[in-house]
């Protein structure tokens, strides 16, 4: 008994070390790798991702180098009675204490955002009790068995252990186990001492789209693409640049792999993702075509629009339908300004607007019009209407629109972020100032039907979903004229190069965009 407790006593800590990634301060992008072993000198690095990389590598370069774990090591952790050591065994039992059990091992324990990665020195069952502990190296097995058979069945020691001197006892690694210190251990001499215990390797699991690829998925031909497909997204995410074309194809191959695998599972979730991945693989090739200049059925140029994306042809008609059911004013001229101060603030209901803004809009009194919608609260502002007119490029007005001010209950009406919000602001800009437009002296009710025109067309120009028209009454209430006064606005229209084969009935308008003005357009999708 006392020389056990001898050899317990020689046992030694575990050891553990942690490399960090830090901020180097608030609103910079370098980053502070550090290590805490009292040899390694702290790093700075431009980026997060060079950062972790860093860390990593310090990281690997250590468990190269350093020793492999030893056999006679506490677990690390214990030093500090962790969570896991010290432990309630129910909800309303009192703690009790944690067991060791199995071989020594180095294992690397990191936090899910990648900040910190922590090597210590333990056993087994306290590495498998951290969800994300990762085994790098195991201490050698060979001196378990030898230390078995130093005990009889009875649990009193063979004469040549008992003659060994207390430091030979000392330099045999402890044996971790579920039964308590000095209990007897079994005699297990029919078991071989040399052989290792063989350990089948199950496949490589897949993961794709933050979801895992069951071992047992049939058919094997659907699994292999699963893998495959995950690890292709991640190989493109590597790219320098990117390729829509490639991108387009690895959308529609998941949709493809995605709907097999809702059949096979009856899963709605997998079929929803399935859809979005073909939704997906249709904007990336539309975009890819647009960029390349090639038309999406293959014949002839493409039309370089103003707007490229069809995420942003929607933003423009969702802000034309927000002004269409919350104008303040009655009007045209009313209409049309509320429709270019909304694009200059939708993002975060403030923004800058200059005089030339207000005298360049088909505005017979600008000056009124701003007044009253100071007078029923939709618009706020620094300075007078008078100081706004007169105002200039470098020093522009600040204005604000409440009802387009985010806060903690309520987001606002749009969904698009701040990137998004001048390039529609430029083109509701650009159609509304278009040249003809302007050297027809066109007024503020010609310049909204173009408008409503322009996200009211398909691909080819054609006007209406499948060229089928617009009705008279929706451009009508877009336009805040009487129907009756449509027929006029047409002709104005077509006089200035925009419409062509035009027919109004008298309920329907029909025809399409000339080919002058397609790159204004937001074609419907």
């Amino acid at each position: 008994m006392g020389v056990e407790a001898h050899a317990t006593n020689e046992r030694v800590t575990g050891r553990r070390w942690t490399v960090r990634l830090d901020p180097v301060g608030r609103g910079r992008a370098d980053v502070r790798v550090s290590c805490s072993r009292p040899a390694c000198v702290a790093q700075v690095l431009p980026s997060a991702a060079a950062g972790r990389t860093a860390a990593v590598g310090h990281l690997k370069a250590h468990l190269r180098a350093g020793p492999a774990p030893r056999p006679s090591a506490h677990c690390a952790c214990r030093a500090e009675e962790c969570h896991t050591h010290i432990r309630p065994a129910g909800p309303r039992e009192r703690p009790a204490p944690w067991r060791c059990g199995g071989a020594v091992v180095l294992a690397v324990i990191t936090d899910r955002e990648g900040r910190w990665w922590q090597v210590m020195e333990c056993c087994s069952r306290c590495a498998a009790a951290h969800p994300t502990a990762k085994i790098v190296a195991t201490a050698p097995a060979s001196e378990a068995p030898a230390r078995a058979g130093a005990f009889r069945a009875d649990g009193a020691a063979p004469a040549s252990a008992s003659a060994a001197p207390a430091s030979a006892m000392s330099a045999l690694g402890p044996h971790f186990s579920h039964g308590a210190p000095g209990a007897a251990v079994p005699h297990q001499a029919s078991v071989p001492r040399s052989t290792t215990r063989p350990t089948r390797k199950r496949p490589r699991r897949g993961r794709i789209a933050q979801r895992f690829v069951p071992h047992d998925l049939r058919p094997i031909a659907l699994r292999d693409e699963l893998t495959e497909l995950g690890e292709a997204f991640r190989a493109y995410q590597k790219r320098p640049e990117p390729d829509l074309a490639i991108l387009a194809d690895l959308h529609a191959r998941k949709a493809e792999a995605f709907f097999a695998w809702a059949d096979v599972t009856a899963d709605t979730a997998l079929r929803l993702d399935a859809r979005r991945a073909e939704q997906a693989a249709a904007t990336a090739r539309l975009q890819h075509l647009h960029r390349i200049g090639e038309a999406p059925d293959g014949e002839g140029p493409a039309v370089e629009r103003l707007l490229t994306a069809p995420s942003q042809w929607n933003h423009a008609r969702a802000v034309l339908a927000h002004v269409a059911d919350h104008a303040p004013l009655p009007g045209a001229e009313a209409r049309l300004l509320v429709v270019m101060l909304t694009l200059r603030t939708a993002q975060a209901g403030i923004g800058n607007i200059v005089g030339q803004d207000l005298k360049g809009l088909p505005l017979r009194d600008p000056e009124q019009l701003v007044g009253q919608l100071l007078e029923c609260g939709w618009l706020e502002m620094s300075g007078t209407v008078e100081e706004l007119i007169a105002s200039r490029p470098e020093s522009p007005t600040r204005i604000s629109v409440p009802s387009l001010t985010p806060d903690d209950s309520d987001p606002g009406p749009f969904t698009f972020g701040r990137k998004m919000r001048p390039k529609l602001s430029g083109w509701a800009q650009r159609v509304v100032g278009e040249k003809k437009l302007r050297k027809a002296k066109t007024e503020a009710d010609a310049r909204l039907l173009a408008l409503a025109l322009a996200t009211g067309a398909d691909g080819e120009g054609q006007l209406g979903h499948e060229g089928k028209g617009i009705g008279l009454d929706t451009l009508s209430s877009w336009c805040a004229v009487d129907p009756r006064d449509l027929p006029d606005l047409v002709n104005r229209l077509t006089a200035a190069d925009w419409l062509t084969e035009t027919v109004v009935t008298d309920t329907l308008l029909t025809g399409r965009l000339t080919e002058r003005v397609l790159p204004l357009g937001c074609p419907l999708t």
